[in-house]
């Protein structure tokens, strides 16, 4: 019996987009079904859709592939959702009860809407993060049935632009002509396939190095603290080794191949296996370039622990992941920096049961989270009618449109889902400010 229906995601990074559908058990478990990449080609920047006619024509090449992998049709996808301007801000909510008053479903769900309904100055919500519970200024992490006289809700919000989804939803759904069924904070995504349960209750700095962003998020008794996005990746790293009279193609396969976050001996000069003209490459000077751009995104991630307030609470210490970590040595160099135990870390087998090549990809980490989040199927669903016996009807164009001797095919549309999107409050520094989003 051929089993039907699954999840599809699309992370739009700044290096490259990435495709990936699954298929979940009953026990939260993905079966990858298909997974294809295709480079951004500029077209995204720093996590936020730059140009959108070339975003929306690489989107629909991507979903075109998927496709032909599944020999099946994606009706609707989740999206990711990223950008510098992302923050974590708090919001609490109390609720007195009577003396003798006991916490119920109820009680705990008029805690939610209020923070649902949390509207932040100048900022937008996109998403519910964590909260913590206090019974009578006690933390409590299971309320219901507790009796108390005051209960307080303390939620982690993750705010942002309010701006961040227009030139998603006009290059995915306008021009790629594919449904989006909601918006996944990427970040989110990425920890939840990778820390595992003890790093969270511990404590620990989980960094995303990505493509055009680096991002910081901070945990400590299972909630997530504080999250906060660097301007700077592995891509600032590329055009910094470019300054070496490179052009970035070539200074990418040298960053790659030969650089080095961190070495104690470094032979000086050799051949670039990879420039058209041979030219010699200092690797000396090319190891420091690329320490130059670490010292200044390791300093910004060490006064965003700092403040976070949990610096000296991190009992699991740094975890690192996504394209960008992958540069030699690097867990090497931030352990010195940060004086603390740092781990590499991919995708965690316990929640997708094949393809270990894509679970061991650090790259993947978000992509793959994301179908944690997913929930609704994704597939078209395409009805024939009973006389359309046409070779031509296993054919449709992009929104499943085929005609059959003048028939129209009729397909069971499914119905648009609104998302969960969020507002958000704001607090961040200078650094960070929402005009170098563009």
């Amino acid at each position: 019996m051929i089993q039907s229906g699954f999840i599809a995601a699309i992370d739009l990074g700044t290096s490259k987009i990435t495709g990936v559908v699954g298929r979940k058990n009953d026990s939260g478990v993905i079966s990858i079904l298909a997974c294809e990449t295709i480079p951004s080609n500029n077209c995204i920047r720093r996590g936020l859709v730059y140009n959108i006619e070339e975003t929306g024509a690489r989107v629909r090449k991507l979903v075109n592939m998927l496709e032909n992998k599944l020999n099946r049709k994606i009706g609707k996808v989740y999206v990711s959702l990223a950008g510098q301007s992302l923050h974590t801000v708090a919001f609490r909510e109390i609720k007195q009860l009577s003396s003798s008053g006991i916490v119920t479903e109820q009680v705990i769900d008029q805690l939610r809407q209020a923070a649902e309904k949390y509207t932040p100055e100048m900022k937008k919500k996109y998403a519910i993060a964590d909260v913590e519970y206090f019974i009578d200024d006690k933390p409590e992490q299971n309320p219901v049935g507790v009796t108390c006289s005051q209960i307080e809700a303390h939620f982690q919000m993750v705010v942002g632009r309010p701006n961040l989804l227009s030139n998603i939803e006009k290059s995915v759904s306008n021009k790629a002509q594919v449904k989006i069924v909601d918006y996944i904070v990427g970040p989110m995504a990425s920890a939840a396939i990778v820390l595992s349960d003890e790093e969270k209750e511990l404590g620990c700095a989980f960094i995303d190095f990505g493509g055009g962003t680096t991002t910081l998020s901070v945990y400590k008794g299972s909630i997530l603290r504080w999250m906060a996005v660097i301007p700077f990746g592995g891509r600032s790293i590329t055009k910094d080794i470019c300054d070496l009279n490179f052009i970035e193609s070539e200074a990418e396969q040298l960053k790659i191949k030969f650089g080095k976050a961190f070495e104690q001996k470094e032979s000086s000069l050799f051949s670039s296996p990879f420039s058209s003209n041979k030219s010699d490459v200092d690797l000396t000077e090319l190891n420091k370039v690329i320490r130059m751009r670490l010292d200044e995104i390791t300093a910004n991630i060490k006064e965003q622990i700092r403040l976070s307030g949990f610096e000296e609470q991190l009992g699991a210490g740094v975890i690192i992941s996504g394209g960008a970590s992958q540069l030699k040595n690097l867990d090497q160099y931030l352990s010195e920096k940060l004086k603390m135990p740092v781990r590499k870390a991919s995708a965690k087998k316990t929640f997708i049961n094949n393809f270990p090549e894509l679970t061991n990809d650090p790259a993947l980490t978000q992509p793959l989270g994301m179908l944690l989040f997913a929930k609704e199927n994704c597939e078209e669903i395409v009805v024939e009618q009973s006389n359309d016996d046409d070779a031509d009807g296993d054919h449709f164009q992009n929104q499943g449109k085929s005609h059959h001797n003048g028939k129209k095919e009729t397909k069971k549309k499914p119905k648009p889902s609104k998302g969960f999107i969020t507002k958000m409050g704001d607090v961040f520094s200078s650094m960070f400010s929402d005009e170098d989003d563009e």
